[in-house]
């Protein structure tokens, strides 16, 4: 296992906070003042980390690009000529003999079927290997785009795992076929990291952002009360907001 996947998951909720709590525990009676910090905020964070009111304000500060108009779908030939699909982890699952598109992939390929069928553009399926395991992400998108929703992917990039990366690969391969406008699939959390990652590129971007989590919802008690799904969106966000801040600091 890579070492930076270790330790991202250290550094990054609910890792960190799971750390402090431990640090409580083994200081509570040494260095009792210090356990009682470590505690209140692995505690506290945990807390916030586990509320849905607390993703949708946090995803309200990422989505800064409001979704594609259903008018618009057919018109966007006019404005690009091709659809980018970026990856979103596989899956295993014991009632299909190959790897499938995770969760959020699986959102973003029926929306690109979707607009590709209303706009006649070519697909670009971009994403890397799993942990170095063939098939990659871009291999498993263009299977199930075809299989399960009839629509032929034209590129395939395979080798990303960055939204950097992504972006560097698929402009080359677009580059070589003229292509510079684009539509932009992705998660509406995960877009304007995405968009700024591919304008580097010099690349038009038009976004099409899919599964946003800043949507009012009704909830039990306004959505204060703790959920375990909640920690896996609220996580998410938090980390694309780091990637958010870094990436401009980190490539040129």
């Amino acid at each position: 296992m890579p070492f930076r996947y270790i330790f991202k998951q250290l550094l990054m909720p609910p890792g960190c906070l799971l750390l402090l709590l431990l640090l409580a525990c083994w200081w509570h009676r040494r260095r009792p003042r210090l356990a009682a910090g470590c505690f209140v905020v692995g505690f506290a964070g945990l807390l916030l980390m586990s509320l849905p009111a607390v993703v949708e304000h946090a995803a309200r500060a990422l989505e800064r690009e409001p979704a594609l108009a259903s008018a618009e779908l057919g018109r966007l030939s006019e404005r690009a000529q091709a659809i980018v699909v970026l990856g979103a982890g596989r899956e295993r699952d014991a009632a299909w003999d190959t790897p499938q598109p995770g969760l959020m992939a699986n959102e973003r390929l029926r929306y690109a079927a979707r607009l590709a069928r209303a706009s006649g553009l070519p697909l670009l399926t971009s994403g890397g290997l799993h942990y170095g395991q063939p098939p990659s992400e871009a291999a498993i998108m263009a299977d199930s785009l075809r299989d399960d929703y009839g629509v032929a992917v034209r590129w395939q990039e395979g080798h990303s795992r960055t939204t950097w990366e992504n972006a560097v690969d698929s402009a080359r391969l677009l580059a070589a076929e003229g292509v510079t406008r684009v539509v932009l699939v992705t998660q509406a959390w995960h877009m304007p990291r995405a968009r700024w990652c591919f304008e580097q590129q010099g690349l038009q971007v038009v976004g099409a952002p899919v599964g946003a989590l800043g949507l009012a919802t009704a909830r039990p008690l306004g959505g204060w009360l703790p959920e375990s799904r909640a920690m896996w969106q609220n996580g998410v966000l938090l980390n694309e907001a780091a990637g958010l801040l870094l990436y401009p600091l980190i490539y040129p």
